[in-house]
């Protein structure tokens, strides 16, 4: 049997007084017409008297946040959607039945009221009751204001008590589907279709991740839960698409971090006869567009950075970046036994699958990934990590690839596409000889897709861009589960 604390048990017996009184204590519709904000808005810097004169009366609904009750009238304000607003109730104004109704109320009850706008002697603008309707009755307490969720942990299991005491926590839930309409309206202005693609497959591909694994009973046969939705956008190209992209989860079965969830959100989009600085052009239109669409401006101060996402974004070829911080330069001709010496005197673990390529992306992900701190398009990986990506036809063992960094984490990766069917095929071979060597990130051979490309895919250029970090950057959010609704959480004990 459940226990309740007092504060609980003097809410129930409130429970039972409303209903005593033939109030449903859970409500019903409620027409609003107005919110917090704009009602704020639109009367601010307005007298007493002008306010009187223009007898603006709304109707307003939310959650009580502060209740002063002062014998015959009262003070309490509200929490809608768009923030807080005053009330002031008299027993004189909605009569003596409402008002001892109102005696039942407690902080977090959900409330409607109707009244005319008017301006207290403290020059806030205030809701003078006419009537009011009680919609629900709250069984627990709210935390106390000052001190609210304590435990980071609480905060994010009970997103919803995080939602209703945490301002921040709000104005980002708010900002995460700005910026996704705001990349939907870019894109859709641009000519491309939004699409949706399989959550489950056969065939591990697209990316280099390890996978979560379920089992569908009707077929009898393991499936993977996506971890990128590239090739299945690849074959609408084929299929003469022109223009496609994609925002939806990805699942990816390995650490949580700061930056990383288990279950996070990308956009993936494909063009068409475009390439890399095609797919430079477009990145770069998105997250500065994001930023003067939300914010009103291209500076954005995070993790103790203040920078600039104004269009022309620094361009620089990986081995380039390489030789700047350590002195090598891995354009010279070296053999994997050159390359091997080298990672080990700069202290780089060799894993077996390791090849030229492989060491070149370590020397990068020790020694530069981290300094880099304004918006840089980093271009030229290794043939070796990518996969999908058109060799660079002026040194094959490098492709025409780019990852965005932005003070020291990656937000977009992009490619010019592979189209090329028998290169692709070998590709996976290799793929598949990494897996044999140990690589769990290696991908399997699609030999569906490959076929795809035998039909004819036109050249193309291909991006994907991590959501949830674009929200953190944008709204000064420091871990991914601040920007993500419900992070994914270890149960409670």
């Amino acid at each position: 049997m459940r226990e309740f604390t007092e504060q609980e048990l003097v809410r129930r017996e409130k429970l039972e007084k409303i209903k005593s009184l033939g109030i449903d204590p859970f409500g019903h519709k409620y027409e609003v017409t107005d919110f917090s904000l704009d009602i704020k808005d639109k009367y601010k810097g307005k007298s007493h008297e002008e306010l009187e004169s223009l007898n603006a009366t709304v109707s307003v609904a939310g959650r009580i946040m502060f209740i002063r009750k002062m014998g015959k009238a009262s003070f309490f304000s509200i929490k809608d959607k768009l923030g807080n607003i005053q009330i002031y109730i008299s027993i004189n104004d909605v009569g003596e039945e409402t008002y001892n109704l109102f005696k039942n109320a407690d902080i977090g009850d959900i409330v409607g009221v109707k009244g005319n706008v008017m301006v207290t002697q403290t020059g806030e603008i205030t809701i003078k009751c006419q009537e009011y309707t009680h919609l629900v009755k709250a069984l627990k307490p709210l935390p106390e204001k000052y001190h609210g969720l304590n435990d980071v942990e609480e905060r994010f299991r009970r997103r919803y008590v995080d939602l209703i005491m945490n301002d921040d926590a709000r104005r980002v839930a708010f900002a995460r589907p700005k910026i996704i309409r705001s990349i939907q309206h870019y894109l859709d202005n641009l000519g491309y279709v939004e699409v949706e693609t399989p959550i489950l497959g056969t065939i591990l591909g697209g990316a280099a991740a390890r996978p979560f694994i379920t089992h569908h009973n009707a077929q009898n046969i393991d499936m993977y839960l996506r971890i990128a939705t590239e090739l299945p956008l690849k074959r609408l190209l084929v299929g003469g698409m022109d223009a496609v992209y994609e925002i939806g989860r990805i699942f990816r079965n390995e650490g949580m971090d700061r930056k990383h969830n288990p279950e996070f959100t990308t956009i993936e989009l494909y063009k068409a006869f475009s390439d890399l600085e095609g797919m430079m052009d477009i990145t770069e239109g998105i997250v500065s567009t994001c930023a003067m669409e939300l914010n009103g401006t291209y500076e954005v101060d995070f993790l103790g950075h203040h920078i600039s996402l104004a269009p022309g974004f620094r361009r620089a070829h990986m081995v380039d970046l390489i030789k700047e911080k350590t002195g090598i330069d891995f354009f010279q001709d070296m053999s994997f036994e050159d390359a091997k010496k080298l990672a080990e005197e700069h202290h780089i673990e060799i894993e077996d699958h390791f090849g030229y390529g492989h060491i070149v992306n370590a020397f990068f992900e020790k020694y530069v990934e981290d300094t880099i701190i304004e918006p840089t398009f980093v271009y030229g990986h290794p043939i070796e990590i990518s996969p999908l990506a058109k060799k660079d036809p002026n040194d094959p063992r490098f492709t025409q690839r780019f990852e965005l960094f932005i003070i020291g984490s990656e937000y977009a990766n992009a490619f010019t596409e592979l189209n090329d069917p028998i290169d692709q095929y070998e590709r996976f071979e290799s793929q598949l000889k990494e897996k044999d060597l140990g690589n769990e990130e290696a991908n399997e051979m699609d030999i569906d897709f490959v076929e795809a490309l035998e039909y004819g895919m036109p050249p193309a250029g291909g991006m994907g861009m991590g959501i949830d970090r674009l929200v953190m950057l944008l709204t000064g959010s420091e871990t991914i589960r601040e920007v993500i609704l419900f992070p994914t959480m270890k149960p409670r004990d």
